[in-house]
Parts: C-alpha cells; structure tokens; sequence
C-alpha cells in the first residue's frame, strides 16, 4: 500500500511539472490585476478569478458581502469566492484559503508591481509572495489530485477571499458566520519553510485626546492636547520593559508587542493643538486573555492624563484578532504537510508559532483545526512581502504545490 501511495504522488509531481509552465501564466494573471486595501476594490479580481476556474470545469460561487458593511468597513467592494469539490461520501472537507487583497505597492520598484515579471527564478510583482500566489498553489493541487484519477472521499474547497488587510472579518469571518461554509480542515496561505500552527493575537486602538485650541502667543488660553497625548506615548513606551518580561512557550512566539503606528493632530505652528489622535498597536502572545489586555491598555491611557486640566479622551477600537492556537486535528495536519515536505524540499520543515496574525484564526475560532502553508518563502524578508519588488522563487511555488497535493491525497483518498 506504501508503494502505491509513493508511485500516486510521484505522478502528482509529474503532472505538476508538466502543467507548471501553465500554473506560472495563471499567477501572472493573478498579479496584472491590482487589488490594493485601500482602496479594496476587489470584486474584479473575484470575477476574474471565477472566470479563470471555469476552463477547469469548475464553478467559482460569488459571494458579494453587502455594498453598506463593505463601506462601513472602510473598502469599495469585496466578493468572495467559494469553489466545492464534492467527492464521494464518509470524508473530511478539507478547505484551502489564500487572499486576493494587497498592501498598494508604494515606491522604489525596480519591477513594474502589477506586471508579473520573471527574472532569474523569480516571479515579480505585488501579492507574489503574499498570497495571490497560494491562489495559484491551491488550484493547481487541486488539479493534481483530480487528474490523478484516484477514487476520493469527503469534499474539498477552495476559498478566495479579500479583506485580509483588514483583519478577514469579512472575508473567511463572513462566510463562516453566514454558514456558508463549515470545514474539518483548513490549510491558509503561508510558507514553503515552515508550518504554521499559532499566531499573535493583536489589538489596535484609537485614541483621540481634546482639548482646547488656543493662540500660541497665549498658551494659557488653551489645554494643549499634545501635551496629554506625550504623557500616553511616555505610559505606553515605558511599558514595554514590563511586556519583554512575558514569554511565550510556543517555538516562533517570544513577547507581547505595543507601538503607536500614527499620530495625527493640530492646527498649525502657531496654535496650542486642541486635538490629537494616536493608532495604537497591541500584539498578544496566544497564552494572553485579549480582554484583560484591552482592559489593562485602556487603563493605562486614562491614567496617563487623570488630573489633566480640560483634556478628555476616546478610545475606540479598531480591531481585535484573537490568536491562533492548536486544536485537536493540528497535528494530523502538521504530520501529512511534513511527511510530505521532506520528500519534495528534501528537509524536515518546522511547524512553530509566528507573531503575525492572519485569516486562520477566523477558522480557528468555529473551532475548526487550521494552519498556515504555502508557497511563500523560507523567511519573510527575503521575498521583500509587502515592500518594493516583492517576489517569489518559482521552485517554491512548484514545490509547495506537490506539498499540498500530496497532503490532500493523504486526507482524501479513499481508504
């Protein structure tokens, strides 16, 4: 039986070097059409997306999230996708998630950002490394194991969706709380070197301190709101000695973060400024409770300015991700993406925490087994993710593909 599991994914590894050329074309595809977040005008990457599988025989299910929450949220258009693969009966549905949604490219590209150059053995572009290109990992395995021709058990999905820069509520948090979806398994976008099994929780807040304009000649005349805002900055900065004390126990996973990211405020040079506004960023080790820290930040800020004469404060928040843990079925997971690993990347790849966060955790949290793996790089910085001339070495997108396959042969064959 051994035997003719090896000489299955030894052929899904053939048909994905035979159809790699065509796999690379699909990504460029994927990359010409800008989706930047801001603005989020994703629905044309969708229908392009749908209109892509169909020369698979595939149908992609458009699901457009409601033009007001789509406003309300901050982005002009989200649809997400959902194509099922239904197999016979007495499976598990296995869900492969990756997102269309990007960070606007910025300056400094050598590369044209939404051109898909190839170069050297890389593919250029933005998305390239995250994740436009598990779009591209996770049709492709798919088409592995259907043209292997094996029977096959339980169902497989592929979920596209696009708000992940904006925290995935509305993309695999909507499709779960519209029960449009309910899978055993989840493999998300992610990294060709490492499994993913835990990430960071983050908190963001806004702070808006006022206080009362005045003219700079008669500073007394106002309750400078800058000035309260410095002594928030100073709690919040002395800080972080204490959260460098906390440790995480899980491998990939060290302390709890805090910055502020942003501060807008005044009138001008010459104007004691009558408000300020800061964006705070609060990062949670998985081991955290996300409503003691919030609680704990919040108090922090307020004390900060007690006494302050004619200063008063808002907090608002922003955004609140909770972690991703393992759950029962993590390691079965971890186990098939390894096995298989070793035998295409010829290495043990490790399976630890990261302090990012991302889509899975949405997963997670309908208690649904998920982890990051993809055909991003070995390290984050090397495939310059999220900065100028992002790209991708197309031997880890072709790997990464054969590592998916295989793993989704191992969960759906019929035994």
């Amino acid at each position: 039986m051994k035997d003719i599991m090896n000489d299955q994914k030894a052929q899904l590894a053939q048909w994905i070097d035979a159809h790699f050329d065509e796999q690379v074309g699909v990504l460029q595809q994927l990359l010409r059409i800008p989706t930047d977040t801001p603005p989020g005008n994703n629905a044309p990457h969708a229908e392009m997306v749908a209109q892509l599988v169909q020369a698979y025989g595939w149908t992609a299910e458009q699901h457009a999230v409601p033009q007001e929450q789509v406003r309300d949220y901050g982005m002009e258009s989200i649809t997400n996708l959902i194509v099922r693969r239904p197999y016979d009966s007495g499976g598990p549905t296995l869900a492969l998630n990756a997102h269309g949604d990007v960070v606007p490219p910025g300056d400094n590209w050598t590369y044209p950002p939404y051109g898909g150059v190839i170069d050297n053995g890389y593919i250029y572009g933005r998305a390239a490394a995250v994740s436009k290109c598990d779009f591209a990992t996770y049709i492709f395995a798919t088409r592995a194991l259907e043209a292997l021709g094996v029977p096959l058990r339980g169902a497989l999905e592929l979920h596209f969706t696009y708000d992940e820069e904006f925290g995935g509520l509305l993309g695999p948090g909507w499709l779960l709380e519209q029960k449009l979806t309910k899978p055993d398994y989840v493999i998300a976008a992610g990294f060709s070197y490492t499994i993913v099994t835990a990430h960071n929780a983050c908190l963001q807040l806004e702070v808006t301190v006022h206080g009362k304009s005045g003219h700079g000649a008669m500073p007394e005349t106002g309750h400078d709101a800058l000035q309260a805002a410095t002594r928030i900055l100073n709690a919040i900065y002395d800080e972080l000695p204490e959260l460098k004390k906390i440790k995480s126990k899980i491998a990939g996973i060290d302390s709890p973060t805090m910055l502020v990211g942003r501060i807008d405020g005044g009138t001008n040079t010459n104007v004691v400024p009558g408000k300020v506004v800061l964006k705070l960023d609060r990062r949670m080790i998985p081991e955290e409770d996300p409503v003691q820290v919030e609680a704990q930040v919040r108090a922090l800020i307020e004390k900060a300015v007690t006494g302050q004469e004619g200063i008063t404060l808002e907090i608002r928040r922003l955004l609140l991700s909770h972690a991703l843990r393992e759950l029962p079925g993590t390691a079965q997971l971890v186990a098939s993406l390894q096995h298989n690993a070793q035998t295409y990347l010829g290495e043990t790849i490790p399976a630890q925490g990261t302090p990012l966060y991302a889509d899975a955790r949405l997963y997670g949290e309908h208690g649904i087994p998920a982890v990051l793996y993809g055909a991003g790089p070995r390290t984050v910085p090397e495939s310059n993710a999220k900065k100028a001339d992002e790209r991708l070495s197309l031997d880890d997108l072709r790997n990464a593909t054969k590592v998916v396959a295989a793993t989704l042969l191992d969960f759906l064959q019929k035994k």
